[in-house]
């Protein structure tokens, strides 16, 4: 990553203008918006009911959202792993939710692309933009010469077009605004005309010489079909049609795309790297010999075509407001100001170190006797931990997240005390005496020994640990703390898994726990699945059932074999597809079958506990059924056990009696999952 202090932003107005219509709609009409989203929204009800729906809903609805994605400032530090940039750099930087509208930035390093010196902010800060355009003419691979059509004449369209004209291509311009296409023909496009115009095929057969263009490139956002329409209309036999803009894609088979035999693409953003997570977020490039333009490299190349003079952006400049103004720029973006616009900058003060804060706070309310900080506060935090945290009576002191923006937001939602994007606010505060974490899995095993070693309560999400040095680690400064331990395993807390529980009680003869669990899939990419991030589904959710079973055959696990699927499907997870036996001190067994591969229509979770003459059944813990004495006894069920887990953990800070969950059942879970990617790799069982 790269901390850059911001001189300059651009507001995509497109872009933004969208997600700020979006985020004003009312439910209505984001779900007219949206309807894959709503989609999933009634597939989560199926799941896990309306209630819990609506609450993950709302949490989503009420989350603040930074805006931007393109800025040009000067380098503070660097931890890029090439050292590239060093501080005082000047430097462009690009990446949704990363060059945000904001004073200082962390950007990732396949994101930042240096300034040359005679560029100056104001133009640089147009970069991401300019990769854009990039990318869209990078598609139709134009030869000296061309006759290309733009359609669409916004910021992005009369880039589009100058870059055209540096490569040596003849440009013909279309839009629906006379101001745009004036500007065009000032310092875009050899010609442009309004779409509305009664002569514009003419012209555009003239502009030819009657055989069409050679590509059309469509840059326009628009509901309607009619730029795809066009553009087959006034292509040449062969010719080629690239999609940039966000425009309705009804592609008419006859006449033209068909009897002209037209090449449709469509344009991936800024370039190759885009929403691929290794090389946008964990630094990896592509080889330069075998992908000659990614991301990266577009926005260096129109920072040296901006350098040689071949692109002129001052003319596409019409407003520059400070940031403390930014209310007016968006006022203009969305017609509130009726005012002739198209490049609207934001500037930023001059650097001064007092002006970054990274803790806000926010009131002095009471403090209680469990005075909790939350270090990471994503959806589920807000919609499973935080409220219950609240129900059991603790007082919310800080939430600390990786983004301000968060942070400030859930802080006020849920009136937490502070808000701060530094884990060292709660860490070293000794007011707070319990800490939640509920962070990426590769973070979880630090903030614990750190809150441990401040004698601090914890209750940390699944899993502990992502390997076993951290566990060991763990482990030692458990052994000195004052602190008391908590893992999210919650299902054991459930109502209907309680109620099974006490019909086993004592019940002197080993128990079989047999759960089958439909999980869905998720692709290689997903940060859950990343080894060094997420750590796997075996550390990061298997463990929720090994624990279960303790639970019920109240015995510790001694043994372990693990059977995978093989398959040579590339985007399959072989162990998302597993059968793990876990055998117990007093000879109980657990059987747990964990798959990816099945269909949605199916109820995640099936739990069926035997022994004794007794069977019970847990349905998704949706319901449940008690097998006993000839008889079934239905049982009722309302939530996975997360409020009932956190109220039962609070619980035991304010009587100081022991965690619910005793510390070597957690590391013997923990320690479970490790020897089932053992037993993977050995083929043979392993002693845990």
């Amino acid at each position: 990553m790269v901390l850059v202090d911001n001189k300059f932003s651009l507001i995509s107005a497109g872009t933004e203008r969208g997600t700020v219509k979006v985020g004003k709609a009312n439910l209505l009409g984001k779900a007219k918006q949206r309807p894959d989203l709503v989609a999933q929204v009634l597939q989560n009800v199926k799941k896990e009911g309306l209630k819990a729906t609506l609450n993950k809903v709302k949490t989503k609805l009420d989350s603040l959202k930074a805006l931007g994605y393109s800025t040009a400032g000067i380098v503070k530090a660097s931890m890029d792993t090439n050292g590239v940039f060093k501080s005082g750099d000047r430097v462009a930087c690009a990446g949704q939710d990363f060059a945000s509208h904001s004073e200082l930035v962390s950007i990732p390093q396949n994101l930042v692309a240096k300034i040359p010196d005679n560029v100056s902010f104001e133009d640089a800060s147009y970069t991401t933009l300019g990769a854009i355009a990039l990318q869209g003419i990078r598609q139709c691979d134009p030869t000296l010469g061309d006759n290309v059509c733009v359609i669409g004449l916004g910021l992005l369209g009369q880039i589009t077009c100058q870059l055209l004209k540096a490569n040596g291509c003849n440009v013909f311009g279309i839009d629906l605004s006379e101001r745009l296409v004036n500007l065009a023909k000032d310092i875009s496009a050899d010609e442009a005309m309004l779409r509305g115009n009664t002569n514009l095929l003419a012209t555009i057969e003239n502009f030819t010489n009657g055989h069409g263009f050679d590509s059309v490139i469509i840059t326009a956002a628009a509901p309607s079909n009619d730029p795809i329409e066009l553009s087959a209309e006034i292509s040449r036999k062969k010719g080629k049609v690239i999609v940039v803009g966000a425009v309705k894609m009804d592609v008419p088979r006859d006449p033209h795309f068909y009897r002209k035999e037209l090449e449709l693409k469509l344009s991936c953003s800024y370039g190759p790297g885009r929403y691929d997570v290794n090389y946008e977020e964990n630094g990896n490039d592509y080889p330069y010999a075998y992908v000659r333009w990614t991301e990266q490299r577009n926005m260096e190349a129109f920072l040296k075509l901006i350098s040689n003079g071949s692109i002129n952006l001052k003319p596409l400049t019409s407003h520059i407001f400070d940031i403390e103004e930014a209310d007016k720029a968006y006022d203009i973006v969305l017609g509130k100001v009726q005012e002739p616009s198209i490049g609207i900058l934001l500037k930023y003060p001059r650097e001064d170190e007092e002006r970054y804060q990274s803790n806000f706070k926010l009131n002095n309310g009471p403090v209680d006797n469990i005075n909790v900080g939350f270090i990471g506060a994503g959806s589920f935090a807000q919609s499973y931990l935080i409220p219950n945290v609240k129900f059991a009576g603790a007082s919310l002191d800080t939430v600390v997240t990786s983004k301000g923006i968060t942070s400030k937001n859930v802080a006020e939602k849920f009136q937490f005390n502070n808000s701060s994007s530094s884990a060292k606010d709660i860490l070293d505060n000794q007011k707070i005496n319990t800490v939640f974490v509920a962070t990426p899995h590769n973070s979880h095993a630090t903030y614990v020994k750190d809150a441990l070693l401040n004698n601090k309560n914890v209750f940390v999400e699944k899993p502990l640990a992502m390997n076993l040095n951290e566990l060991k680690g763990i482990e030692e400064v458990y052994s000195s703390s004052q602190g008391k331990l908590m893992v999210g395993f919650n299902r054991r807390f459930a109502q209907v898994s309680t109620e099974i529980k006490k019909a086993f009680e004592g019940l002197s003869e080993p128990i079989f726990v047999n759960i089958r669990v439909n999980a869905g899939f998720i692709p290689k990419e997903h940060w859950t699945q990343n080894p060094d991030i997420g750590g796997g589904r075996i550390i990061g959710e298997m463990c929720h059932f090994i624990d279960l079973m303790q639970y019920y055959t109240n015995s510790e696990p001694t043994k372990v074999f693990a059977e995978s699927i093989s398959t040579a499907n590339e985007k399959m997870m072989t162990d998302d597809n597993i059968s793990v036996v876990v055998k117990f001190k007093n000879g109980s067994v657990g059987n747990l079958i964990y798959l990816a591969n099945g269909d949605k229509s199916l109820p995640k979770e099936l739990i069926e506990v035997f022994g004794g003459g007794i069977i019970g059944r847990i349905h998704d813990f949706r319901s449940g059924e008690l097998h006993m004495n000839n008889k079934v006894t239905k049982l009722k069920s309302t939530s996975k056990g997360h409020k009932q887990e956190v109220t039962a953990f609070i619980g035991a800070l304010n009587t100081g009696s022991q965690s619910p969950i005793s510390f070597e059942s957690i590391r013997l879970t923990t320690l479970t999952t490790y020897k089932i990617i053992d037993s993977l790799i050995t083929g043979l069982p392993q002693e845990v």
